[in-house]
């Protein structure tokens, strides 16, 4: 059994400790806020100890995992003492995303991690569904042959109105994700940002990718859209086929080129997912599994870099829209 902990445990935290609390193989033993009346109130909730203090949980705990679930300006500006005091203490994480908002502090997380020898991971669950990875196996399979092109598309409901950039920094990480898992490392970037009327952040998206394969991309995503309808979808296209990865995990379909029969893959309703919930199910069972089976760090599936990775995109991104739509390099 994995003896875990969840700092942070606003919403998304109760998330994980309802993860951790169900999970064969995990132990939740602790959770951690700064807010005492909350912390006191999902303790109690799950049965286990509260802290109100990291240093303390860390002092008084014998912990394998640390899940920070903190949040922030940009849902990730408030990651990086937790991360970095998690890990000096030798601890596993696995951090909630954005891994952060500045990336001098994602940089300096994942650099920490790889020194300290620890496994670091990130919440990026969108790739962990049953048919996203049915659809990387189609394509390990030779069954879209040479990649040409990623379609992506998340839009959901969101107000917030924090900063400028929340909708990229904090949403987008998903969507990059994914769009990485299928087709690798993006070369460069170009973007183009609106608001919807009455809103002063930039809620609309359109983004162009140009990958290291050669391979060419495009993101479109909006906080002004509504959750009753189908929120995301993903097109992977590639000189022998394409497939289409509908809502998530609700539906994959395979197209092969000069055929007419269709492969379909569906979310059983007997023995699938239950709900979007289950993403976070699936992404801690697959942390769990590698720190049980002491994967390497470096092999680490959504791993620190990967998260890192998108975070780059993102900011490149920021950086095409103040530009005009210029292009943007991915160093």
């Amino acid at each position: 059994m994995l003896r875990i902990a969840v700092v942070g445990v606003n919403h998304i935290g109760r998330i994980h400790c309802r993860c951790y609390k169900e999970h064969a193989d995990s132990e939740l033993i602790a959770i951690c806020d700064l807010n005492k009346e909350l912390a006191d109130s999902v303790a109690a909730q799950f049965g286990v100890k509260a802290y109100y203090d990291l240093d303390t949980m860390l002092e008084a705990e014998q912990l394998d995992i640390i899940s920070v679930a903190t949040g922030g300006i940009d849902n990730g500006s408030h990651h990086r003492e937790p991360v970095m005091k998690a890990i000096a203490a030798g601890k596993d994480v696995l951090v909630e995303k954005p891994i952060s908002n500045s990336l001098d502090e994602a940089r300096e997380m994942v650099q920490f991690a790889k020194e300290k020898g620890v496994r670091f991971a990130c919440n990026l669950n969108h790739r962990f569904t049953p048919a996203a990875k049915k659809a990387k196996q189609w394509m390990m399979n030779g069954d879209i042959g040479h990649p040409l092109f990623v379609n992506m598309k998340l839009t959901i409901g969101n107000p917030n109105e924090s900063s400028p950039w929340i909708h990229l920094r904090a949403l987008h990480p998903h969507s990059l994700d994914v769009m990485r898992y299928f087709a690798g490392e993006v070369r460069r970037v170009q973007a183009f940002l609106t608001k919807a009327p009455g809103r002063t952040v930039w809620s609309t998206a359109s983004i162009n990718l140009e990958f290291a394969s050669g391979a060419v991309g495009h993101l479109l995503g909006s906080y002004d859209m509504f959750g009753i309808h189908p929120i995301e979808a993903c097109e992977v296209a590639g000189d022998q086929g394409r497939f289409v990865l509908d809502n998530v995990y609700e539906s994959l379909t395979y197209y092969p080129h000069r055929q007419e029969d269709l492969r379909v893959y569906r979310n059983s309703i007997m023995s699938g997912m239950r709900g979007f919930e289950d993403t976070f199910r699936l992404r801690l069972d697959a942390f769990i599994q590698e720190v049980k089976e002491g994967v390497p760090p470096e092999q680490i599936t959504a791993s620190g870099a990967d998260a890192l990775a998108v975070q780059e995109i993102i900011e490149a991104a920021i950086r095409s829209h103040l530009a005009n739509g210029a292009v943007i390099p991915i160093s």
